[in-house]
């Protein structure tokens, strides 16, 4: 089997663990490859050997069983900093050489990853088509008349054409989703700050993440599980919560809920293969049980416009100023035109745009909150080359349609690939989440991929059936109570105050005692699990968002405490019981059938 067909993660490990491939063999592989591919500028700097050897080297210090990446190659675009190497944001008068690697490609590396090189991409990190480069347009891994997409373009090319495991990009208005719909990759855009950001030269500091492209979903988890963490060098980090952990990456079983365009709102800019391939894949998904819900695109689209339309490309101008103000001559003509648009916005125009998006945000964060997630084409058509340079403004203001409006709106998204177009071309569609909602939809994403079995990249391997470990999102917890806490009883509000809502109205399994517990006030039963002597008793089940959990619980006075209770369907619910030595004192109501009885008697 050759080096091409076994660079997913699990394969290129598996082939470590067995002998038949060494990091140096796969290494050489790639370099030949890259020599092969050299008319489709995919690199601005490609690794020596002697600047590999380093790495190669320090991996006999490391064990395979406790480094996750042992040996796995990857790309790095050109505006993420690699030690030793130039970073030129493609712009050779901008370049300098860093000491010190960016904190995720640091990690990385100490997860054993090889970096194989820095990749071409659109100047500046400001386009999302892959021609806006003094080192040539990045061609597409499938037809090199077409785009490959960008900013991230050289990345997804490297790792569509085998010549790494997985790359890294950085996103700012989808520059790590288009590229990957282009190359048949999956393309994670994380929740904005889970990834550090120090090393990263910024388009838009404030939007601005870095992207993960890999080959199968599960190499997506894997591989940001190795790069996450918070950074106190980065001003934007953050800790990622427990339930985005990636113990919570698995196979999405439920059925979803998923939303997704008006009809009247779809744009492919005359491309009828794309077009066709999204009515495609929305008829494939028959099969996963899904209730589509149409969405109110107007304000996604609204908040889109305001990326470039707005202030925000003031930090473009920014981030470059220094350059901008004494060599603009070295900048790409179309990249120098969009920055220097940046130096106009006042403060009054900021701050008017910063108030309209709050308001967006509002709107749109209420329709994504009954969703599992929100489905959209990752782009509306794949140009040519030629296509491109006739109108660079335009067509690239098209490419971002379906992705401009997300790291605005601070959301996750996932781009997956769906179809192969009749002209030979990938397709693929985004599946869009609140924040910290990245291994939800990864999980969505790669039960998708597992139905699907497309090959991946532009190679002819379908991968092995991933982790199908069943996830569901747990944003709320359903908490069963019997006494005081009951719909307008004394201590109802503590539900009500964090958010709760009454589910419905039952009663426990027969199996259940039930006491009038001494002192008060609040008067208040305990339950306690009888096999033999129970009844069943009346309580209700209420939703509670999961946030607010730990601190009800926290705030329940001994003998009470939470456990698992058995409700008359044999559902087992979170709910109130009672330690034994509570009953001192207490009297037995269990004959009454409920606390409310117990009352009005």
């Amino acid at each position: 089997m050759s080096v091409e067909q076994l660079m997913t993660v699990s394969a290129l490990t598996s082939a470590y663990r067995s002998g038949t491939q060494t990091p140096e063999s796969v290494m050489h592989t790639i370099r030949q490859r890259a020599e092969q591919y050299n008319n489709y500028n995919i690199w601005i700097h490609l690794l020596s050997e002697a600047e590999l050897m380093p790495y190669l080297e320090a991996l006999a210090d490391k064990s395979p069983e406790t480094c996750p990446l042992w040996g796995i190659p990857f790309a790095i675009k050109d505006n993420i900093d690699l030690a030793g190497i130039p970073t030129t944001a493609a712009c050779e008068a901008f370049a300098y050489t860093p000491k010190t690697s960016a904190t995720v490609v640091q990690k990385l590396i100490a997860a054993g990853a090889i970096p194989v090189g820095k990749t071409n991409m659109d100047q500046f990190a400001t386009g999302l088509n892959g021609t806006r480069s003094p080192w040539g347009a990045c061609k597409n891994a499938f037809d090199p008349e077409h785009i490959s997409g960008g900013s991230s373009s050289g990345s997804a090319v490297a790792l569509a054409l085998g010549m790494a495991s997985f790359s890294l990009g950085s996103d700012t208005a989808g520059s790590g989703r288009v590229p990957a719909c282009f190359n048949n990759l999956v393309g994670l855009k994380p929740s904005r700050g889970i990834l550090s950001a120090t090393g990263m030269v910024p388009a838009c500091k404030s939007l601005d993440c870095m992207s993960i492209f890999t080959l199968t979903c599960e190499d997506a988890n894997l591989v940001l599980a190795s790069a996450e963490g918070l950074d106190q060098t980065d001003a934007y980090s953050i800790a990622n919560p427990f339930s985005n952990q990636s113990r919570h990456f698995g196979s999405h079983g439920d059925k979803l809920r998923v939303g997704h365009l008006p009809e009247t709102a779809l744009k492919f800019f005359g491309d009828q293969s794309y077009a066709q391939a999204y009515r495609d894949t929305l008829d494939s998904l028959d099969a996963f049980e899904v209730e589509w819900v149409e969405i109110d695109y107007a304000p996604f689209e609204e908040a889109a416009r305001l990326l470039y339309e707005g202030p925000w490309v003031a930090e473009r101008y920014l981030a470059t100023q220094p350059l901008m103000d004494e060599q603009p001559e070295a900048m790409f003509p179309v990249v120098k035109d969009i920055i220097q648009q940046g130096a106009k916005p006042k403060a009054a125009a900021l701050f008017s745009a910063g108030y309209r998006l709050e308001a967006l945000k509002k709107i749109c964060q209420a329709q994504l909150e009954s969703l599992d997630c929100l489905l959209s084409p990752t782009a509306p058509s794949c140009f040519t080359i030629a296509q491109l340079l006739e109108q660079p403004i335009e067509r690239n203001s098209q490419l971002g349609y379906y992705t401009n409006y997300m790291n605005l709106l601070d959301l996750a998204a996932v781009a997956v690939p769906t179809q192969i177009t009749p002209h030979g071309l990938p397709f693929g569609v985004t599946l869009v989440g609140p924040k910290f909602s990245d291994r939800y939809l990864l999980s969505i994403a790669t039960r998708l991929q597992n139905y699907l079995r497309l090959p991946v990249g532009a190679s002819e391997l379908v991968p092995e059936v991933t982790d199908q470990t069943p996830v569901t999102r747990q944003e709320e917890i359903d908490v069963l109570v019997c006494g005081a806490h009951l719909d307008g009883l004394p201590l109802n509000w503590q539900l009500r105050e964090r958010g709760a809502k009454l589910k419905r109205t039952t009663r426990t399994a027969p199996c259940y005692r039930m006491y009038a517990l001494a002192g008060g006030p609040p008067f208040r039963p305990g339950l306690v699990l009888d096999e033999t002597q129970g009844a069943a008793i009346d309580v209700e089940i209420w939703s509670m968002p999961a946030g607010q959990f730990g601190s009800f619980v926290a705030g329940i006075p001994a003998p009470l405490g939470i456990g698992k209770v058995r409700v008359e369907d044999g559902s087992q619910v979170c709910g109130f019981i009672c330690e034994p030595y509570g009953l001192d004192g207490a009297e037995e109501i269990t004959h009454l059938g409920g606390w409310r009885a117990y009352l009005a008697r």
